[in-house]
């Protein structure tokens, strides 16, 4: 699994431009299950277990990653870039990032601080003061190495670091998209449709169509969640805790869970001697939100791995954390498929 999130990590793959994460997912899955692309573009996968599922069960884990897309190129070959997805202007001054289809290296900047007044050197800087900096002199240079329309994302790499800690961009939601891969490579005891979902981090897109065409029974997310187990929080506000387990949310900005499938997740837990917790705030939101309101409803769960510093360069979360959520997730889905 680690092998896998490291590549899904460090691949693009910001809001609508998926395709990369998508033909990875794809290759690992050649052989060992059905996959379909929809008209939107997520990733349909069926996986034949060995006994008919009673109910049909939808795991769903999101592609795409918050970024950028270039909108101007200036005349000295500064890039303008607008935001994919919600990203807080404190962490983007100085990052670098990867821009296009050919990885082409950059930086964001701005103003240098010494030229600003004390007002702005006190807030952070709005998105539209700030440009890419791709080594270019004249727009003509850049345009020869990217143009208008292209994505840039993070270019942070992937890695272990500390106790049992790991490291990368984009772990929203490729720590999940790693974890139902597992799964699907592995044998299963019934039959299972997974999603690998598209535009998520623009208004739950593809999981609205998605959800639309399987028509489940039930779902499971399997997301990335903010872990806030971090200096001068409060622990009322710590949201769950990195290696305490996969964190299970009761509601969210956008649902209410199930209440039977939120007990049953933790009855299982308990049953299997799972690390299991439950995300304690009422914050954010993923792609449950389009799927329990499909068609007629749709009863639906969301394991999450709690993860530091959401949409930031660099996310981490504990491997153990990991582990917990795979093996959540299957005995999770098999009860429910078994209907």
């Amino acid at each position: 699994m680690l092998e896998s999130l490291k590549a899904l990590s460090e691949l693009p793959g910001i809001s609508g431009r998926e395709e990369a994460v998508r033909a990875f997912l794809q290759e690992r899955l050649e052989g060992i299950a059905a996959c379909r692309v929809d008209g939107l573009g997520n990733l349909i996968v069926r996986k034949k277990g060995k006994n008919r599922a009673g109910k049909t069960v939808m795991i769903s884990a999101h592609m795409d990653e918050v970024g950028f897309l270039i909108t101007h190129i200036e005349e000295n070959g500064l890039l303008r870039f607008a935001a994919v997805g919600g990203i807080d202007p404190r962490v983007v001054y100085g990052r670098r990032v990867s821009v296009g289809a050919d990885r082409v290296p950059g930086v964001i900047a701005g103003a240098p601080v010494h030229l600003l007044d004390s007002e702005a050197r006190a807030s952070a800087p709005d998105l539209d003061k700030l440009y890419i900096d791709i080594g270019a002199e004249s727009r003509e240079q850049a345009e020869r190495l990217v143009q208008i329309a292209d994505a840039a994302v993070w270019d942070t790499a992937f890695s272990p670091f500390g106790d049992g800690c790991l490291k990368g961009k984009a772990l929203d939601d490729r720590a999940g998209c790693a974890v139902v891969l597992a799964l699907l490579r592995e044998e299963l005891e019934y039959d299972l449709t997974a999603v690998f979902t598209v535009q998520e981090e623009v208004g739950l897109r593809g999981a609205r169509a998605a959800a639309y065409g399987v028509k489940p029974d039930a779902a499971i997310v399997v997301e990335a969640t903010t872990a806030a187990d971090i200096a001068g929080v409060e622990p009322a506000k710590q949201v769950c805790r990195l290696k305490k387990g996969v964190a299970v949310s009761f509601m969210d900005g956008h649902t209410i869970y199930d209440r039977g499938l939120y007990d049953l997740a933790f009855s299982l837990a308990k049953e299997k001697g799972i690390p299991c917790q439950p995300k304690a705030a009422v914050t954010g939101g993923n792609d449950a939100g389009a799927i329990h309101r499909s068609r007629g409803g749709v009863p639906t769960a969301a394991l999450s791995v709690p993860c530091r510093y959401l949409h930031a360069p660099a996310g981490v979360i504990a491997q153990s954390d990991l582990e917990s959520a795979l093996s959540l997730l299957r005995a999770l889905s098999m009860e429910l498929a078994k209907g």
